[in-house]
């Protein structure tokens, strides 16, 4: 990229690097290093053409979040297909779809967002700011 003088690397972190928590301490922790990372690389690689970039992603609908929510409701509950029960205090009452991070990536390293580098967007639908 940087021989080319162009390019886009978008980094997928993880909200808990913007929002540490005390259970989730050591990825809270390389997320936020990655945040930082992401900042200054970016700031830098706009010299050579390449952009930078990165996406927080709050909790998102993936086979792990499915797996991990439909245990928790078994325990819960005794009935693992409950497992949206768990998640409606999230923003919009469920986690984010795969695809709504996907389309934000795929604008990220687009043309259309050709003036972003050294930014991280925090994809948690304003989560981490509720109370």
């Amino acid at each position: 990229m940087r021989s080319n003088e162009r390019g886009v690397i978008v980094n997928v972190i993880g909200i808990a690097g913007a929002a540490p928590r005390f259970d989730y301490i050591c990825g809270s922790m390389a997320n936020a290093g990655l945040i930082a990372f992401t900042q200054t690389v970016g700031a830098d690689s706009t010299k050579k053409g390449v952009r930078v970039v990165g996406v927080n992603p709050g909790p998102t609908e993936t086979e792990r979040l499915v797996k991990l929510y439909r245990a928790r409701a078994e325990q819960r509950f005794g009935d693992e297909n409950r497992w949206p029960e768990i998640l409606q205090h999230l923003p919009f009452g469920r986690p984010a779809k795969a695809q709504e991070i996907g389309d934000l990536i795929v604008y990220l390293a687009s043309r259309r967002a050709s003036y972003l580098s050294g930014v991280v967007v925090d994809a948690d639908g304003g989560g981490r700011f509720s109370g």
